[in-house]
């Protein structure tokens, strides 16, 4: 492990102090609790109520209580901690279902990120992981995630110029062919990847969305080419689409009729 930065360490320390007690402290309690010099608790409680990490009590000058960003960083932590516990549990469902590879995968950035992942029982299967990073623009889920965004937030991500990387000769390399395949992806609601990040294997994916609607996930069904066909991939564009609602319901969404 590398070396811990001190002036992290007391800021997370100040941090921590506001679990206990009533939740408010002044500058010579967080003094007075981790016998620190008075001008770095000053620096530190500046810089903390300046990132609204902490504020002020309202009519209590020189008493601060935690701001908004601690709420904002645990709310993040747990719906990521929830949706990969019921997209494991519902991705177990639907591999149990169609005996193939199951992953449920997040964006970040221009990347997917697997959170979740179960595997087929067939002797020839796909060799991934769960945490696995792989280009968003390669899969079926990267495409499912990225057709979801509004057009000035693609563009952030991949401009019209951007030098798209090729995991195989069938990867999206250009980026106006990639906007042509994310609004047939839009329309159909159901991405297809065909071998364009392993030579060997075709994916399907569907859209999970959480309680407000947005789409926070995608879930895909990862097939070998031995057994791909036309009527196979009908097939599991359904039960992709069924096992991203069912996902999409336990994180509290519920789909207009």
């Amino acid at each position: 492990m590398g070396r811990l930065v001190p002036a992290v360490t007391r800021a997370l320390d100040i941090l921590e102090l506001f679990l206990d007690g009533d939740g408010t402290l002044s500058a010579p309690d967080i003094v007075r609790k981790l016998q620190l010099p008075r001008t770095t608790v000053h620096e530190l409680v500046t810089t903390l109520a300046a990132r609204s990490y902490i504020v002020q009590v309202p009519g209590q000058p020189g008493r601060y209580r935690l701001g908004v960003r601690p709420y904002q960083l645990g709310s993040r932590y747990a719906e990521q901690l929830d949706l990969a516990a019921e997209g494991q549990q519902v991705a177990r469902s639907v591999a149990e279902t169609c005996d193939e590879t199951v992953h449920v995968a997040i964006l970040e950035g221009t990347d997917v990120i697997y959170i979740a992942k179960v595997d087929s029982t067939h002797a020839v299967r796909m060799v991934s992981a769960a945490g696995r990073r792989l280009p968003a623009h390669c899969t079926s889920v990267g495409k499912m995630l990225l057709a979801s965004l509004s057009e000035p937030e693609l563009s952030s991500r991949i401009a019209d110029d951007a030098d798209l990387i090729a995991m195989t000769p069938n990867s999206i390399t250009d980026p106006g062919a990639l906007r042509e395949a994310l609004a047939g992806i839009r329309q159909r609601g159901i991405a297809v990847e065909s071998r364009e990040s392993n030579p060997d294997v075709s994916c399907v994916a569907a859209p999970v969305r959480d309680r407000t609607g947005q789409v926070v996930a995608a879930l895909s069904i990862s097939v070998p080419m031995i057994r791909w066909s036309d009527d196979r991939r009908v097939e599991l564009e359904q039960l992709a689409a069924k096992g991203a609602a069912e996902l999409s319901e336990r994180l509290g969404h519920r789909s207009v009729a």
